[in-house]
């Protein structure tokens, strides 16, 4: 007989985290996480990218299509969004530590030559790979955290977020067992997402969250 599926409620990558590592070695490590069954359909795990003495971490929700095919964060048009929102507001994209909330790039596919269409992980997937983001922040010790959308903010902050409540205000909660700054906004995919009557406002409203953001760490 096959072997019974695991409960999402037994998901986790906490086995998979190596203790005293470096950002190097946990990224190493992550390659070969198997924590939950996102891994599976992906190309690769998409490990989070900057230094370990970055100020800001921005955190969003997971890898999309150009992300997992080339396995590194926000290289796509979102993420080239979010570098063009970051100068705007005054903050250098290259010296921000950027991740997401899940590592695997969760999508649908109705056949294997046809787009892959991103589909939301769900709060117990974020839940099983929150081990790699606690690593991340113990490592990185940024000032500040950008959450970039609810399933980031929901992943930090617990399933009562809601973006539109909490975008462009400054948050202290204790994550992961640390007291850490926050502040919410919205993801860079939404604005690219918004009609385009509505996506210079939409981008705008990203550029004055930023600049709270921004202003926090003056």
């Amino acid at each position: 007989m096959p072997a019974a599926k695991a409960p999402e409620d037994a998901y986790t990558a906490a086995p998979f985290v190596p203790e005293g590592a470096d950002l190097a070695a946990l990224r190493r490590a992550a390659a070969r996480c198997r924590g939950c069954p996102l891994h599976a359909p992906a190309t690769q795990t998409v490990f989070g990218a900057g230094t370990a003495d970055a100020r800001v971490m921005l955190v969003g929700e997971q890898p999309g299509d150009q992300e997992d095919r080339q396995g590194e964060p926000f290289v796509g048009p979102a993420g080239r969004l979010l570098d063009r929102a970051l100068a705007e507001a005054g903050l250098d994209p290259a010296e921000a530590y950027v991740t997401n909330a899940v590592k695997h790039f969760k999508f649908t596919q109705t056949e294997p030559r046809k787009r892959r269409i991103h589909k939301a992980p769900s709060l117990r997937e974020a839940a099983a790979c929150a081990p790699w983001l606690a690593a991340e922040l113990a490592l990185v010790e940024p000032e500040l955290i950008v959450v970039l959308g609810a399933t980031a903010g929901k992943a930090l902050l617990g399933p009562s977020f809601r973006v539109g409540e909490a975008r462009g205000t400054v948050l202290e909660r204790e994550i992961h067992g640390r007291p850490e700054r926050l502040v919410p906004t919205v993801h860079p995919s939404s604005v690219l997402r918004a009609r385009d009557e509505d996506r210079r406002a939409a981008y705008e409203g990203l550029v004055a969250d930023l600049q709270v953001a921004a202003q926090a760490l003056a």
